[in-house]
């Protein structure tokens, strides 16, 4: 067992997965392991990630916001992602250092990755999120953001931007770093 390569992670791919997350070496190795027992040929599928994503979610449905989520960090296009993409796919979507994690929104809301966010990508990533909440915590929202597209609006107005207008990576950092409204808007945290 030890360190044959099927079966501990490589040094190097630990060393830097230390350094870049908040997890231990024995959280990485822990992880490692059930990696390659639920993908023995080190990538994972969509399909794949989102049954796994959707065990954070038990009583939303996190299929749509998986799909995006998945797409941001498949950043060479192939459909899957190998045990480093995946690790740092859950640490920049659980912790992370805000500017990092505020790129990784931006990817995230970039759906076509053409470089800026629209407003309908902003409303279709708000539609994702609204999914994630449960049902029960949906009447605690205020009035202004209890829709998804109530909370695309009000996201969107953080950034003073038209209806047809687009928002650079730059601005939308800056937008959200200035606004903590605009922090709470792009995420949900679960009320526990």
């Amino acid at each position: 067992m030890g360190n044959s390569k099927s079966g501990a992670v490589s040094k190097e791919i630990l060393e830097d997965l230390k350094l870049n997350t908040k997890f231990s070496e024995t959280e990485i190795a822990q992880w490692y392991e059930n990696f390659k027992r639920q993908c023995p040929t080190g990538r994972i599928t969509k399909e794949e990630f989102q049954s796994i994503y959707s065990k954070f979610f038990p009583e939303s449905d996190a299929q749509t916001y998986a799909q995006h989520v998945f797409r941001s960090f498949d950043t060479n296009d192939d459909g899957t992602l190998d045990f480093k993409e995946y690790i740092i796919a859950l640490h920049m979507t659980s912790t992370g250092k805000t500017t990092r994690k505020l790129e990784w929104a931006f990817s995230l809301f970039d759906v076509d990755k053409n470089g800026y966010i629209t407003k309908s990508e902003v409303k279709e990533i708000c539609t994702a999120i609204f999914k994630l909440i449960p049902k029960d915590e949906l009447s605690a929202l205020p009035d202004d953001e209890n829709t998804a597209e109530k909370r695309a609006d009000k996201l969107w107005s953080f950034f003073d931007k038209g209806e047809n207008d687009r928002v650079a990576e730059g601005e939308f950092i800056q937008g959200v770093l200035d606004n903590e409204e605009a922090l709470r808007l792009i995420q949900y945290e679960p009320a526990k």
